[in-house]
């Protein structure tokens, strides 16, 4: 991708297809100019913008050779005041597809060339409007499917992670000078920089970056949803509640044993946080090849789930077996939470399975097929999580680039504190902060370059 920031782009802003209105987006020094070509009062009078203001709003028509096109309000919001620091008019038309065509040809005719994707954005980036952390975030508010997320990715927009970033350079850079001076003087054997305080600031720096490195984990399922697997022997109901759930028949019911072959996988959102449902194959020792791949992919599941919800018939299996079968997935279960829930309670009553059951006080009792006490489960599931836990004004790492690239900063920055143990020579130390400044200029963008560039905003959609 050759970079080009000098002409002008065009796109559309809004989503493809008819609808109420639609919004067309120009940006670059001609912005103004091309739309300004078309631009007439409903009486087909030439109509200029008005730019004694940084930012206006006018009403008029769109026309060509005398036909008009479509009435429309015209956004123009001059540099630097804009959402690219460019020129930038923004056209809201009806929403015809056709409409939207004819605009688009039009400005294309008077000059504007066709937006790539994300290159609104990345001209907001290379004009200095934000940094390359921002723009990405732009993209996770776009893609946001709950309140967390939507809140993690706005608190990012708006620069939280960005100036913890430039605090973690401003004081290395401040070091790092300190230790290039010396090598200037290495003849005269001084030292400028305090190897002490070198060292404590070294150490709150790792500190600060371990922290962010640790929040990618729960960055990362905050930004893709909550992984949840849903196990247990064959008709447990697993289908069953998976459907109920989400409230669709996602998932083959049957009373066959093994109708489950594989994993299935969909999403919903319970009280603004995402959950990722995985519905597994029935847990047992079979001669089925394909059921087996099943049971072995139902396994790897579990492994990779923050949730799991071990459901069993409660009148098929006693409190012994119960513990027998957990046992068994004990090996597949660390670092998740575990819910042990009881199915088909709608026969007998709870209170009766509590007696069989009182080693288990936290099991919830449920009926899939009777839709009885999912309302419990889902206060449970959100509970398990504990949105309380985060907070959204502090700093959370929900992208997998910033996270490579703090690791890699945090192994830059110990060689930097065993080279201090060691008192090895400033010109080594000096290496090593560089590269770890460069890893967090990458962040950024305060170190970049076109194919890092490329790979970032051709992810998102073309109008933004």
């Amino acid at each position: 991708m050759t970079i080009n920031n000098n002409d002008t782009i065009v796109a559309l802003a809004t989503a493809h297809g008819s609808a109420a209105i639609a919004v067309i987006r120009l940006s670059g020094p001609n912005a103004i100019a091309i739309v300004e070509q078309f631009f007439y009062t409903k009486q087909l009078k030439k109509k200029s913008f008005n730019l004694t203001q940084n930012n206006s709003l006018q009403f008029g028509v769109i026309s060509h050779q005398a036909i008009v096109i479509d009435e429309v309000m015209v956004s123009v919001f001059k540099t630097p005041h804009s959402y690219t620091g460019q020129n930038s008019v923004e056209v809201s038309c009806h929403g015809s597809v056709f409409i939207q065509q004819q605009l688009l040809q039009l400005f294309l005719n008077g000059g504007a060339r066709l937006a790539n994707p994300g290159e609104f954005t990345l001209r907001a980036f290379l004009n200095g409007k934000m940094d390359l952390s921002q723009a990405e975030a732009v993209a996770d508010l776009i893609a946001s499917n709950s309140s967390v997320s939507h809140q993690v990715a706005i608190q990012q927009m708006r620069g939280g992670f960005s100036g913890k970033i430039k605090i973690l350079r401003d004081n290395l850079i401040n070091f790092a000078s300190l230790i290039e001076l010396e090598l200037d003087f290495s003849e005269e054997d001084v030292e400028f920089a305090n190897r002490n305080d070198l060292k404590k600031l070294i150490n709150t720096i790792q500190e600060v970056i371990t922290k962010l490195v640790n929040s990618f984990e729960l960055g990362n399922v905050i930004k893709n949803g909550i992984p949840v697997a849903i196990v247990g022997k064959p008709n447990a109901g697993k289908s069953t509640l998976l459907n109920v759930l989400l409230e669709d028949d996602r998932a083959i019911v049957s009373e066959i044993p093994g109708t489950t072959r594989d994993t299935i996988e969909d999403e919903i959102t319970i009280e603004g946080v995402r959950f990722r449902f995985i519905d597994t194959a029935g847990l047992r020792t079979t001669s089925d090849i394909i059921e087996q791949i099943g049971v072995n992919r139902a396994l790897e599941a579990i492994k990779k789930s923050a949730i799991i919800i071990y459901l069993f018939d409660a009148h098929t299996l006693s409190c012994g077996d119960l513990k027998y079968e957990l046992d068994i997935l004990k090996p597949y279960t660390q670092g998740s939470q575990l819910l042990v829930v009881a199915n088909k309670t709608d026969v007998e009553s709870p209170e009766e399975l509590k007696k069989e059951f009182v080693d288990f006080p936290e099991m919830l009792y449920i009926s899939a097929k009777e839709e009885k006490n999912i309302g419990d489960l889902k206060k449970k599931l959100v509970a398990l999580f504990d949105n309380r836990t985060i907070d959204t004004t502090d700093t959370i790492v929900t992208n997998a680039r910033h996270a490579n690239a703090l690791r890699n900063a945090s192994e830059a920055i110990n060689k930097v504190l065993l080279g201090l143990e060691n008192n090895i020579a400033g010109d080594f130390l000096a290496l090593d902060i560089r590269y770890s400044l460069d890893e967090l200029g990458n962040i950024t963008g305060q170190v970049t370059n076109e194919d890092l560039l490329e790979n970032i905003f051709s992810r998102f959609c073309i109008g933004k």
